[in-house]
């Protein structure tokens, strides 16, 4: 089926292409243009996203109760990623397992913006981790929270903001100005569901076995939740360093530059292939916990109504 989030992401990229076009030549660049011509594309973005979902939305219960349901069901699953997320990173582990790293490599390339061909077998774990780990907050938790809020209108505004970072919110030559209003409001939307996500995270180490450490989840978290240059990035990273007893982050290539960046975590044990399972396994008992208390909360809700 057609999946809402690619519409999403041909949208930006046709505003792009005709808001930022062509800067090949710096001369002609204009920092304060291009950051209003950025503005102007998240709120292009956020009103057909928007217009969009709640039209479909009020269509389909004109129809019927059912008929409703049913769109709000798919839209709602549309915007969360915990099946996508897992699967295409054990498509990384898979590959190691089988010794491939060229294969690996490919994998690992499709989920992070790193480059990826200079990596080894542990650096492409270590990205593997960091992507299941970083992106359980807004592919997962901050999505669910929207939906729970506003349904999956909301939950659609969340994704499109969320996907416009994804793709114009880089430091690079081209987007440092242009991308700069698409990054702010990403870092404000999840500023609340990143911190939320960390606590599920240590809180699911509890009982999640004995692979998982909720005690040193929480005192790395503490230690090291700002070990990043989004206010965001760091809070859930910090959480599975500790509860996995690993060292993440720390520098990489991007673009064919070292970024250098701190390291979040202590060195207890060497990272191996199969902390892809046991990032997944946490995700997966994390995003169950939230979950749940997203539906007792509606449920208690509805009961004051």
């Amino acid at each position: 089926m057609p999946h809402p989030v690619k519409w999403i992401g041909s949208l930006i990229a046709f505003s792009d292409r005709k808001l930022l076009g062509d800067i090949t030549d710096p001369a002609k660049r204009d920092p304060a243009a291009e950051r209003r011509h950025g503005a102007f594309l998240v709120l292009i973005v956020l009103t057909v996203t928007v217009f969009a979902a709640a039209a479909l939305m009020i269509t389909a219960y004109s129809i019927s109760t059912a008929a409703g349901i049913i769109a709000e069901t798919i839209l709602t699953c549309y915007t969360l990623a915990a099946a996508s997320l897992r699967r295409e990173s054990m498509n990384v582990y898979e590959e190691l397992e089988k010794g491939d790293l060229e294969g690996a490599r490919r994998a690992v390339s499709m989920i992070v913006g790193r480059d990826t061909a200079v990596l080894d077998e542990k650096g492409v774990t270590k990205a593997a981790v960091e992507t299941v780990a970083e992106n359980f907050s807004d592919g997962v938790i901050a999505p669910m929270l929207y939906d729970a809020v506003g349904g999956p209108v909301l939950g659609l505004a969340y994704k499109a903001v969320n996907t416009m970072d994804s793709m114009i919110g880089y430091k690079n030559d081209r987007y440092q100005w242009f991308g700069t209003a698409a990054a702010k409001l990403d870092d404000i939307v999840n500023y609340i569901p990143a911190r939320i996500s960390a606590l599920l995270l240590i809180a699911s180490s509890s009982f999640a076995g004995r692979d998982y450490d909720a005690a040193s989840a929480f005192r790395i978290w503490k230690r090291d939740r700002r070990n990043h240059k989004s206010p965001n990035a760091a809070q859930t990273e910090s959480a599975c360093a500790g509860s996995l007893g690993l060292q993440l982050a720390g520098d990489a290539s991007y673009f064919g530059k070292i970024v250098h960046k701190p390291t979040i975590g202590d060195d207890t044990r060497p990272i191996e292939s199969y902390d892809i399972v046991r990032v997944n396994r946490l995700m997966i008992i994390s995003s169950v916990l939230g979950e749940i208390i997203c539906l007792l909360a509606i449920f208690l809700m509805s009961t004051i109504k």
